[in-house]
């Protein structure tokens, strides 16, 4: 989602930010700005589209000396694509860089409107700077007045604004969406970014801000409006690895899921048993039910592991999408476990939901690749996937990082409950140790999806179809395809085929069968075979070869179901990614997607 980034110091300021927000491009955008102070004098430039656009309208002063800045990468909510839409927004004297959503804009807009302002973007981020000379305009006291435009605003609402009438300060605040001030390397010297990426090498010290927080920074102090806050040390590398010859990030990152499934696995599963160092087996206690909330392939993860909870576990588990349980009256039971799972551990809806359950009294746990993010700083427990950074928008080794995961804790649930023999146990972590060979990627079975793409880039659509944990993976691969293709692509239950969906089949409808040997294979063959009879074009994938289909990708002979998951996985992620790139899209950065989700 949008991304903030600010400095203040004796640096080249202009380079700071831009380097900074080129950090935070993989979060998705449409627009960038920057707005530049030295004295009184403000300088701002935006520009639509890439980071490189900006770069170019900026080329003349990067060498200008300016005291402070603040940058901003902008994903569409309120207001179409626009240079006029870009952050900074301005007022008369002021300018701000804003995350999140106002709920209440339209009323102080409304208000502002009557008492003479001028509006000139669609966007609910200018309503800030407005209320914020409104109130100076009567009191002449810029702190304060920051404070009172604060107070006065609803919903989430990350800030840095930057004012003439107090021109050598930077004001901040934080509340749902992230924010980080950090102590810069040199004296005088203080940075903000949204994530810690911008900061890492020109500073070592951070604040990750909790809600309610904010301050004001000058080159003399930083002061902070509140005591709740905690210092913390940044990562001393970036690890923000090349594309090692690979033509994409999203390419690069298929191809390292077997490294990372590796790191996640490490120390947590050992000969005859899992642990998890981040929980203790208490954690069960009084527990009947689990409950997961998640967003997206998030989502997919999470569906795909009800079934191994319940399997393996024993233990009941019901699995929603975060933006509906928030507004569905849910019961929450103390009998219940509520996990949420989000790559960055920012995604609104989730982080959201995680906070109604967390004040319901429920425990609470957290499944994330981020360290220090809001929902890690909420949860009463956190396990990270370990994934790395993942640049690539249409996420990738979080998905496989985060089934893993979620398998290892339903077989560490498993033993505390004894619901599974020794045998059994040992059986499913034998499988668990082999899913990073699993996830190499072949260089026939990627080439082989190359050549079978030229076949798929018209039609009217595609069904991805699979039952059991393929059913949600069949979601997960549609999903793929619609992100980076642009392609209409759906996914499901293959015995829910005859219920309506078949209704489209045709030769024009592409259908993507899951086809595992060790789950379920002659109920899906039978489902498969009925869009066959209408005459579906089928694409098989499988061990077995299916005699009906019209293309055929075979996996390896496996003798577990998720082992046959975790391969099916990547032959769907490289033939979406090899359809993208033959329709001539940017696999990394597909239109109107953005990484992480930091509003509802």
């Amino acid at each position: 989602m949008c991304g903030i980034v600010g400095y203040l110091g004796n640096k080249n300021t202009t380079k700071i930010l831009l380097e900074g927000l080129k950090e935070l491009e993989y979060r998705g955008y449409d627009s960038a700005g920057l707005a530049l102070l030295n004295g009184e004098d403000i300088e701002v430039y935006k520009a639509l589209g890439k980071l490189e656009n900006l770069r170019e309208k900026t080329k003349n002063i990067l060498n200008n000396s300016f005291e402070l800045g603040i940058g901003h990468t902008r994903w569409a909510t309120h207001g179409k694509p626009t240079e006029l839409n870009a952050h900074p927004h301005s007022g008369q004297y002021s300018y701000i860089v804003h995350n999140g959503i106002i709920e209440n804009y339209k009323e102080i807009k409304d208000s502002l409107l009557l008492q003479g302002h001028k509006f000139i973007s669609q966007t609910d981020t200018e309503v800030i700077v407005h209320l914020f000379e409104n109130i100076n305009n009567k009191i002449n006291d810029p702190k304060q007045a920051f404070k009172d435009t604060i107070s006065k605003l609803k919903g989430a609402f990350s800030i840095l604004l930057v004012t003439k009438a107090d021109p050598n300060k930077i004001y901040f605040f934080k509340n749902g969406s992230p924010l980080i001030v950090a102590k810069g390397n040199e004296k005088q010297e203080f940075l903000f970014a949204s994530s810690d990426a911008p900061l890492i090498g020109l500073a070592q010290n951070a604040i990750y801000l909790e809600d309610g927080v904010g301050g004001v920074v000058s080159k003399e102090e930083l002061e902070i409006f509140s005591d709740n806050y905690i210092w913390s040390i940044l990562p001393t590398s970036k690890q923000f690895a090349q594309k090692n010859g690979h033509r994409f990030f999203m390419e690069k990152e298929i191809y390292e899921q077997g490294d990372v499934v590796s790191d996640c696995m490490l120390g947590r599963v050992k000969d005859n048993e899992i642990n998890f160092d981040e929980i203790d087996s208490s954690i069960l206690d009084g527990i009947n039910e689990i409950k997961i909330c998640a967003c997206g392939t998030s989502y997919h993860a999470s569906m795909a592991s009800a079934y191994l909870f319940e399997r393996l576990s024993k233990i009941r588990c019901n699995v929603e999408i975060a933006s509906e349980f928030r507004y569905k009256e849910p019961l929450l039971t103390n009998d219940t476990l509520f996990i949420v799972v989000s790559q960055s551990g920012e995604t609104a809806d989730t982080l959201e939901a995680l906070k109604m359950a967390k004040n319901a009294g429920l425990k609470t746990l957290v499944v994330c690749n981020v360290n220090n993010s809001s929902m890690t700083r909420v949860a009463n427990n956190t396990i990270l996937t370990r994934a790395g950074i993942e640049k690539g928008v249409a996420s990738t080794k979080a998905f496989s990082t985060q089934t893993v995961v979620l398998w290892m804790l339903s077989l560490y649930f498993a033993k505390i409950k004894s619901s599974l023999s020794k045998e059994l146990l040992q059986k499913e972590i034998q499988a668990l140790s082999q899913v990073p060979k699993v996830l190499v990627v072949n260089n026939k079975l990627h080439e082989k999806t190359r050549r079978l793409s030229k076949r798929y880039l018209h039609g009217h659509g595609f069904f991805f179809i699979g039952r059991d944990v393929f059913y949600p993976l069949a979601l997960e691969g549609a999903l793929k395809l619609k992100e980076i293709s642009y392609l209409h692509a759906e996914g499901y239950p293959s015995g829910e085929m005859k219920h309506g969906p078949i209704a489209l089949a045709d030769p024009e409808l592409f259908t993507i069968a899951l086809m595992p040997k060790n789950s379920l294979y002659e109920k899906v063959k039978s489902n498969v075979e009925e869009l066959s009879a209408r005459d579906s074009t089928i694409c098989s994938i499988s061990p077995l070869h299916f005699e009906l289909s019209d293309d055929f990708i075979k996996t390896n002979d496996r003798d577990h179901y998720m082992l046959e998951f975790f391969e099916m996985l990547v032959v769907l992620q490289l033939l979406s990614m090899e359809i993208s790139i033959r329709l001539g899209n940017d696999v990394d950065m597909p239109r109107n997607l953005a990484k992480s989700v930091t509003v509802e």
